[in-house]
């Protein structure tokens, strides 16, 4: 594993993963299954999910636990998170890291379309930690973790869905860690900065931005998904087991 903390409390741990396929998600898939925890994942790329599966099988030695679900299904996205349980033992860790960071003037924007950008960057987090935390409240507790992003406390310009979405997050985090407490469940946020994933770098990270963005971080270096998905890792294991209802920035000294 490198230079990677190994946290023995995640062996064997069931996670589960939304969002599992490609980007951060696919760093935290692979990074908890190299830790030897039974990892299941959704994801609409079934291709980039299989690719992923079929490596991990091979470097870990454990096939991880995939179903192509659309999180904005409650129903699908609720009956996988039962499933992968009861295949690979009791739920103890959930991370709903499944976004969509399209962008949209305020103009632009239809009934229909905010409802569908809630619908993935806050309600299937909400339905899917409902149901997490059912399972976890029927044994000793667990850890879920909700995407944020730094778009929550910067609030750029042409993305007014997913921002309020994301800004949701971290209040229905604060929310939840207080309701699920007495279950020995904790809830907290990662609020990642500008992830170097696939997507970025087809979509949005051009040299011009990324020469903008260098200016304005204290760390000039590129963040990289396996970065976010250590502090995941921290989070999930027994080690972070006093800390619950906190958002964490991870940004290079962005914000």
């Amino acid at each position: 594993m490198g230079e990677t903390t190994k946290y023995p409390s995640l062996e064997g741990r069931c996670v589960f993963i939304t969002g599992g396929a490609t980007g951060i998600g696919a760093a935290m898939v692979e990074a908890f299954a190299m830790q030897g925890a039974n990892v299941a994942f959704v994801d609409l790329d079934a291709v980039a999910a299989q690719a992923l599966c079929a490596k991990l099988a091979d470097q870990a030695g454990k096939r991880p636990w995939f179903k192509k679900v659309d999180v904005t299904d409650i129903d699908s996205l609720q009956a996988a998170i039962k499933a992968a349980a009861e295949e690979l033992g009791p739920l103890q860790a959930l991370i709903n890291n499944a976004a969509n960071d399209n962008r949209h003037s305020p103009a632009e924007v239809t009934a229909q379309g905010w409802r569908d950008c809630m619908a993935i960057n806050l309600d299937a987090a909400f339905f899917a930690t409902q149901a997490g935390a059912k399972l976890m409240a029927l044994q000793s507790g667990g850890s879920i973790i909700n995407f944020s992003s730094i778009n929550a406390l910067l609030g750029p310009a042409n993305m007014p869905g997913y921002v309020t979405a994301k800004a949701g997050v971290v209040g229905m985090t604060k929310a939840l860690a207080r309701d699920y407490g007495e279950s020995h469940i904790r809830v907290n946020a990662i609020l990642p900065g500008w992830v170097v994933t696939e997507r970025q770098l087809q979509t949005w990270l051009t040299p011009e931005a990324e020469a903008d963005w260098m200016k304005q971080v204290a760390l000039k270096e590129r963040l990289q998904p396996s970065e976010v998905a250590n502090l995941a890792l921290f989070l999930a294991a027994d080690d972070s087991r006093m800390i619950t209802g906190q958002s964490f920035t991870i940004d290079g000294g962005r914000t």
